[in-house]
């Protein structure tokens, strides 16, 4: 699987540096799984109601997960909504446990939302659907407000930092992301979009629940998910990662129709015309392809799931932590690397700020010996022949990220950042 990307690199540090860099962005945490062991969730917390498509009145709620042993209070929240096309799916579906877990042991909290689904008129498709979505807009605003004003006046339950709060969804929760991030003035609510139907009034914001505090996030990720309109991007909106297949038969990777089992619906723009647009407008972005994949590949494909979740860590990270190297696409996001031990091997300086590396190699004295530098993706980049205990690596050719350097007979491995 070959993956390509794009990163408005630049803008990305700048938003970095004026971001936290706080004891917590450690090097490991919100972008190694190994910053922590264990998770835990706790199920169906409410954080609204509205009525939903055919009138009657339904309760909102959350899975929470978070780290065994956090003992933060500020943590970054990631608030996640599921896919199934706004008429199924739930918020403990396959498409976004394991990515609820996976980031929890990041040290993110994570919140697995539920949001009305459901069409009144399967006659008319292309109008319920853009409805639905707006639903799930105002059911994630309204996800947003709770947990700010439950940190801002409520004592804080769930531990999170109300300047740090992340959105983001797969398939119909892509949409809810994009359309919550880029939907911004009431001139851009679709006009088939009737506030006076049940649960569709209350402008921007919406009626479900926990007014009289910003919806506003730090970000948003979109993963095989779309927009109605890219032209409502603009020069300072809310950051964007997306993943998204080349070969998705259901929500299109460019500008084409969202199709129903196989039956057009309405014309949306897709990931790869979403991100052409934050590249005009100067916008932080990240997008990773996934060459050849069909709808939703993470949930059935081990190497997608890697690609997606690396993706999404690398890019939120990059924009929590001012001292984190930009990352965009697949790393080694486990870090279950064994360390050389400093009494046989050792590499200095690392991080690698100047270029090149010493490699001290005690068992090799006086003999040759080999190395081999690979990437995140299990690509050697680099193959070196040294002599004697110490060497020196060039590594200045290699772009910004962790790699492991192998040692010998392949049998001593360690870690390096290269800046």
């Amino acid at each position: 699987m070959k993956a390509s990307n794009t990163f408005a690199l630049a803008a990305s540090l700048l938003l970095s540096s004026a971001g936290h860099s706080q004891s917590d962005c450690d090097g490991i945490r919100y972008r190694y799984t190994s910053a922590f062991e264990n998770t835990s969730v706790s199920y169906d917390h409410p954080y609204g109601s509205n009525l939903n498509a055919f009138g009657v009145d339904e309760d909102l709620v959350f899975d929470f997960y978070e780290a065994t042993g956090s003992m933060e209070t500020d943590r970054p929240l990631i608030i996640i909504a599921h896919g199934g096309f706004f008429l199924a799916g739930s918020n403990d579906g396959a498409d976004v446990v394991p990515l609820c877990e996976d980031l929890a042991r990041m040290g993110y909290a994570v919140a697995s939302i539920s949001y009305r689904l459901g069409v009144a008129n399967i006659l008319d498709l292309e109008n319920e659907l853009v409805r639905a979505v707006w639903r799930g807009v105002h059911d994630g605003r309204a996800a947003i407000r709770y947990f700010r004003q439950s940190a801002l006046d409520e004592g804080n339950p769930w531990g999170i930092d109300p300047d740090r709060i992340f959105l983001g969804g797969v398939s119909a929760g892509g949409f809810i992301a994009l359309h919550h991030a880029y939907v911004d003035q009431e001139s851009e609510i679709p006009a088939n979009i009737d506030q006076s139907l049940p649960g569709l009034g209350g402008g921007l914001e919406g009626l479900s629940g926990n007014p009289g505090v910003s919806s506003d996030v730090a970000g948003i990720f979109n993963i095989c998910g779309a927009l109605k309109d890219s032209d409502w991007i603009a020069a300072g909106d809310e950051p964007v990662v997306s993943v998204h297949g080349t070969a998705d038969a259901t929500v299109p990777f460019g500008s084409d129709m969202v199709s129903l089992m196989g039956f057009p619906v309405t014309q949306v723009d897709g990931s790869s015309v979403v991100h052409q647009q934050a590249e005009a407008v100067g916008l932080t972005h990240c997008f990773v392809p996934i060459e050849g994949a069909d709808h939703v590949p993470h949930v059935t494909d081990g190497a997608a799931y890697d690609l997606t979740l690396s993706t999404v860590s690398g890019a939120l990270s990059t924009w929590l932590c001012g001292n984190y190297p930009a990352q965009c696409g697949a790393y080694d996001y486990t870090t279950e690397v064994p360390l050389i031990s400093t009494a046989d091997v050792r590499l200095y300086p690392n991080p690698a700020t100047s270029g090149t590396v010493h490699l001290v190699n005690r068992q090799a004295e006086g003999t040759a010996w080999t190395a081999r530098v690979v990437d995140a993706q299990g690509r050697v980049v680099l193959e070196f022949n040294g002599r004697g205990s110490s060497d020196v690596l060039n590594v200045d050719a290699l772009r910004s990220g962790w790699y492991v350097v192998e040692v010998g007979a392949w049998g001593w491995r360690s870690r390096l950042l290269v800046p």
